[in-house]
């Protein structure tokens, strides 16, 4: 049931990024490091978004449970993922896509550069 949920709140951050110009390059890719949700780029831009969802508001904002131990974790992914596939050159950005609610009902809030690579 978590995973269902979790794949749905991906696939409404894809859409949400395709429609605003985005090339989806990845969905849960996974290495040692963890997992990238969604890998993304538009332009000279690799963006690497970590998505939530919640089906109510009741319990807060979903983008407010990325960790900074999370945040470390997707940040060294996102270095491996950039080695892996040769875009080292490339600007990168780490955004977080919060979803609240399900189905048409669903509000999306998206936060560009929610955190940065800074160790």
């Amino acid at each position: 049931m978590r995973r269902e949920f979790g794949d749905e709140a991906e696939s409404v951050a894809v859409r949400y990024l395709e429609e605003r110009g985005w090339r989806v390059r990845a969905r849960n890719w996974p290495c040692r490091y963890g997992e990238l949700d969604v890998v993304a780029e538009r332009e000279d831009t690799v963006c690497f978004v970590e998505v939530r969802m919640r089906s109510s508001a009741v319990w807060g904002d979903p983008a407010h449970t990325v960790s900074f131990a999370k945040q470390r974790r997707v940040v060294k992914a996102a270095l491996h993922y950039l080695f892996a596939h040769d875009l080292r050159e490339r600007m990168m950005r780490f955004d977080v896509i919060s979803v609240v609610g399900r189905g048409a009902r669903a509000t999306v809030e998206h936060i560009p550069g929610a955190f940065d690579a800074g160790m």
